[in-house]
C-alpha cells in the first residue's frame, strides 16, 4: 500500500453488496506461485490489546496507561484506541458516506478513477502493486486529505452529496486524534512532548482511504489486500462492525482481529518505528 512516507493514514471498511453472480473468477485476480498472504478463513482469534485514551488523560491513570501503551508498541505494534472521543454516530455517517458511493453505478464512480500514471489517488476496483502479482479483490476510494494544498478535489465524490462535507470534518477531528497520539507516545518514551508532533504535525500529509471489499465467488483463489507494512507513520483502521477481515502477523502466526464498535485498530507504520529506534 503506497502512502506518504510521513503520513497519517484513515481506512474505512464498508459493507458489501449481499449478493455476488456465481462463477469464476479472472486469472489476474488468483493468487499463485510467489504471492504473498494467507487465504485461511479459519485463522485463530487473537486479542489485540486496547489502549484507552480518557485513561491517558486522567491524573490518576495516565501514568500507567502511558506505560501500557510503551508496552504495547515495542511488543505488538498496533492495538485497539477505545474512548477516543469521536462520537459513534458521526462514525456511522463516514462509513454510510462510503456505502453510498461504493453502491453507485461504475460510469458515476468512475468519474473519479485513479490515473495511475501520476499516482495513486482517486478511486479504483483492484490494486496491483507489480506485473508478477495478482490483483487484490478490493474497491478503493484514495483521497489525499491534508495539507490543503495537497488536496485535489477533482478526485473527491460529490455523490452523496453530504460526502465532501463528512470527509472535511472527519479529517479535521482526525488530525486532533492524531496530535493527541504523537504526544502521547513521546511520553511513553520518556521523550519531550512534542517530539513526534514537531515531525509529523500540521503540515504531515493526511490520506483517508476507504476500502470495499465485494462478496467472492471463489475465496480460496483471491485476497481482498495483500500482507503489507504501512510506510506511514500511523494506520487508523475504522473498521465495520458487521465484517470482520482483518488480519495481523504476530511471531510468524497470521491471526483474525475482531471487531470492537468505534474502536480505531492504530497500526505503527514504518516512520515512526525508524524514528523512535525501534524501541
Amino acid at each position: 500500500m503506497a502512502k506518504s512516507s510521513t503520513s497519517p493514514s484513515q481506512e474505512v471498511e464498508t459493507l458489501p453488496p449481499k449478493k455476488v453472480q456465481e462463477k469464476e473468477i479472472p486469472q489476474k485476480m488468483i493468487y499463485k506461485g510467489s504471492d504473498a498472504g494467507s487465504l485461511d478463513t479459519c485463522l485463530p482469534l487473537i486479542d489485540i490489546p486496547t489502549i484507552d485514551f480518557v485513561l491517558l488523560t486522567s491524573p490518576e491513570s495516565s501514568a500507567q496507561e502511558l506505560e501500557k501503551l510503551r508496552s504495547v508498541l515495542s511488543s505488538w505494534g498496533c492495538f485497539q484506541a477505545i474512548n477516543h472521543g469521536i462520537e459513534p454516530a458521526f462514525l456511522d455517517k463516514v462509513k454510510a458516506v462510503g456505502r453510498q458511493f461504493f453502491a453507485l453505478p461504475a460510469e458515476e464512480k468512475n468519474k473519479y478513477a485513479r490515473d495511475i500514471a501520476i499516482g495513486f489517488e482517486g478511486y479504483a476496483n483492484h490494486i496491483i502493486n507489480g506485473e508478477e502479482q495478482a490483483f487484490d479483490w478490493i474497491d478503493r476510494l484514495y483521497l489525499i486529505t491534508g495539507p490543503e494544498d495537497r488536496k485535489q478535489l477533482k478526485f473527491w465524490p460529490e455523490n452523496p452529496e453530504s460526502f465532501r462535507k463528512i470527509l472535511e470534518e472527519y479529517n479535521a477531528k482526525m488530525v486532533k486524534l492524531n496530535e493527541f497520539l504523537l504526544k502521547a507516545i513521546g511520553l511513553a518514551l520518556n521523550l519531550e512532548e512534542n517530539c513526534f508532533l514537531d515531525m509529523y504535525g500540521e503540515e504531515a500529509t493526511m490520506i483517508a482511504v476507504y476500502n470495499l471489499y465485494p462478496p467472492c465467488p471463489r475465496p480460496d483463489l483471491a485476497i481482498g489486500l495483500k500482507p503489507h507494512a504501512d510506510g506511514t507513520a500511523f494506520t487508523y483502521l475504522l473498521q465495520d462492525k458487521e465484517v470482520e477481515g482483518l488480519q495481523v502477523l504476530k511471531d510468524n502466526q497470521w491471526y483474525r482481529v475482531p471487531v470492537i464498535p468505534e474502536a480505531f485498530v492504530i497500526n505503527v507504520g514504518d516512520q515512526i518505528e525508524v524514528t523512535a529506534n525501534n524501541s
